[in-house]
């Protein structure tokens, strides 16, 4: 072992003799000294590489790397309906012009900067984007009792609501996310402390929600869990529960104490009405209100937390904007809840990025340019639409005996087609149509122009005799 701050442990490490300090011309390493100066400096180097040996390859995402796997393809009708993200009927993204108008405003503003925001974030931006979730006249809103954190979109906002009740619950608590969920709540919650268990909620046989399942396996769960729901557009499957259904799963979670966190991605832009894709959440804070005022002891909701994202119905994916609400009974706990909310986002990121969230502020801010907005929200749902039920008419038109009537039912970006694995690949290898191997496809990603191919591919693999 060449002990540091020596002679042979500096020169092993590149440094030249002259800058050390020392005359060490050829004779002074020649022979035995040279070889050993060389031993050394390559024993030192190579140590470092047998860290590096001993990491393993990761996986590629299941969603991103077959998005890879998309742009890798030389096929000049491929189709990626693999991610989650709007396109026009050219199949090109969209900015907003709503979004497009708010950069103009924030760029020629005179007091804009670029300066570090709060850990917690842009404050009249969490104030407006909690409005437009819980309602401007919500009551713990206006109490004061709701406390919000600017977040990394709604992953960090899942990420940081997984850490609360990994600190405060304790860890190990159980998590319970639907089977199906959207891929990355497993791994974040996981990593976030919690033991996640899954839910039933989406019947394959039927293609369509097994409500009763749901219930029972919620029944079944510890008292005071934490359960996740998707307040609108449920990803993968686009199945919600009915109004009526929502009201007796809030009596239920009520019931068994549980822990109710609301993960909404999709406001607006799954049915064009944000206030009717905002619903389940609003109702549940309803429940949450009445408890308070009945002071019901024998049934309550642990607490309620709402991960909130600005990135498909805003079109501000790259952004990452989002929040992390607490509902709270008094205004002196939402003080409490802001300041633990504060330690977690500190070491993990320290605050977070300002162009996304002001733009969200600017437009929500402004009436004329909300009322565009809105508009603009509605359109690209109003084409999601178009698009289940044109990809439904040419299926039939390819000739396919199957029914394809659920793809028109479900609701938001995705529809779960219900196809196997076996077809999925089948479609990307023989078709080059790309979509995940559960079956998920992301309806923004067809058009006029593609979706004739779409439906015919999809025909082929779905059909017995066309597979033989």
């Amino acid at each position: 072992m060449v002990p540091p701050g020596s002679l042979a442990f500096l020169l092993a490490l590149g440094f030249a003799p002259d800058v050390l300090g020392f005359n060490l011309g050829a004779p002074a390493l020649s022979g035995v000294g040279r070889w050993q100066w060389r031993a050394t400096r390559q024993s030192l180097q190579a140590s470092p590489s047998s860290f590096f040996d001993d990491i393993p390859m990761g996986p590629p995402d299941g969603i991103l790397g077959l998005s890879a796997d998309f742009r890798a393809c030389e096929a000049p009708h491929k189709v990626n309906l693999v991610v989650g993200a709007y396109r026009d009927s050219e199949g090109q993204p969209w900015v907003l012009p709503s979004v497009r108008e708010a950069e103009v405003r924030m760029g020629s503003a005179p007091a804009a900067n670029k300066e570090y925001a709060p850990i917690d974030g842009d404050a009249a931006f969490v104030k407006r984007a909690l409005a437009f979730a819980y309602g401007a006249a919500s009551v713990p809103l206006v109490d004061q009792r709701l406390v919000g954190v600017q977040t990394l979109s709604g992953t960090g906002a899942c990420r940081i609501g997984g850490e609360f009740f990994a600190r405060f619950l304790g860890k190990g608590t159980p998590i319970y996310v639907s089977d199906p969920t959207w891929g990355n709540h497993v791994g974040i919650m996981t990593e976030a402390g919690l033991e996640v268990r899954r839910y039933r909620y989406f019947e394959r046989s039927s293609l369509g929600l097994d409500f009763e399942g749901m219930k029972a396996d919620l029944l079944a769960a510890p008292d005071g869990s934490v359960v996740l729901l998707h307040a609108c557009a449920h990803n993968p499957t686009g199945c919600d529960p009915t109004r009526a259904q929502w009201k007796e799963l809030s009596n239920l979670l009520k019931g068994k104490k549980h822990h109710v966190f609301f993960d909404s991605a999709y406001q607006g832009f799954a049915s064009g009405d944000a206030a009717a894709d905002a619903w389940a959440l609003r109702e549940f804070v309803s429940d949450y209100e009445e408890q308070l005022q009945t002071n019901e002891e024998g049934g309550r909701f642990g607490s309620l937390l709402l991960a909130q994202s600005f990135a498909k119905n805003f079109g501000l994916y790259g952004e990452r904007v989002g929040t992390l609400s607490v509902v709270c009974p008094t205004a002196q706990v939402a003080g409490t809840v802001l300041s633990q909310l504060k330690l977690i986002i500190r070491p993990m990121y320290s605050s977070p990025p300002i162009h996304g969230a002001g733009i969200v502020k600017t437009v929500l801010g402004d009436e004329e340019l909300s009322k565009q907005y809105i508009g603009e929200c509605a359109s690209m749902a109003a084409r999601i639409q178009a698009m289940r039920l044109l990809l439904v008419s040419e299926l039939k038109e390819a000739g396919s005996a199957l029914s394809w009537a659920h793809i028109a039912e479900q609701i938001g970006m995705f529809a779960f087609t219900g196809m196997t694995q076996e077809m999925c690949d089948a479609l990307m290898t023989d078709h080059a149509v790309y979509l995940t191997r559960d079956g998920r496809i992301s309806i923004a990603g067809i058009n006029p122009g593609n979706v004739k191919y779409i439906a015919g591919a999809i025909h082929k693999v779905t059909s017995p005799i066309l597979r033989e």
